[in-house]
């Protein structure tokens, strides 16, 4: 059986240039499915320490990451490819959930999260670890 094709997200040049240009919580105001601001506003949570926002933050993330993949022709599986910029955002999202959710002590939803991550592109998972 082969491998489905690699999916990869539209392009999201103005959504990216402005959250180098504004703060997170701006970006996702204007941008609510860039993935990239949800993941570093669950990073920011996490490194001060509110791992329940990091969470809330995380899963918003990747679920809008979901509806964007489900759009470009993803079913659920198959590599999600890290060299795409465009696909980091989402993969970014994943991570921080998986540390989110072992923050708040949900062990096998962590476990869920990195193995889908490396699943879906083993670079992606050796950046972001």
């Amino acid at each position: 059986m082969s491998q489905p094709p690699a999916t990869k997200l539209p392009e999201d040049t103005e959504a990216r240039t402005f959250l180098d240009e504004h703060s997170p919580e701006d970006t996702v105001r204007r941008f609510p499915w860039f993935c990239a601001a949800w993941a570093r506003l669950a990073k920011n949570a996490l490194e001060s320490g509110d791992d329940v926002a990091a969470y809330a933050y995380a899963r918003t993330g990747y679920h809008r990451g979901l509806d964007q993949l489900r759009r470009s022709g993803w079913k659920g599986h198959g590599p999600i490819p890290w060299d795409h910029k465009p696909n980091r955002g989402f993969l970014k999202s994943l991570h921080q959930l998986s540390r989110s959710a072992a923050a708040i002590g949900e062990a096998d939803e962590a476990a869920r999260c990195a193995q889908f991550l490396r699943d879906s592109d083993p670079a992606a998972a050796d950046a972001l670890t």
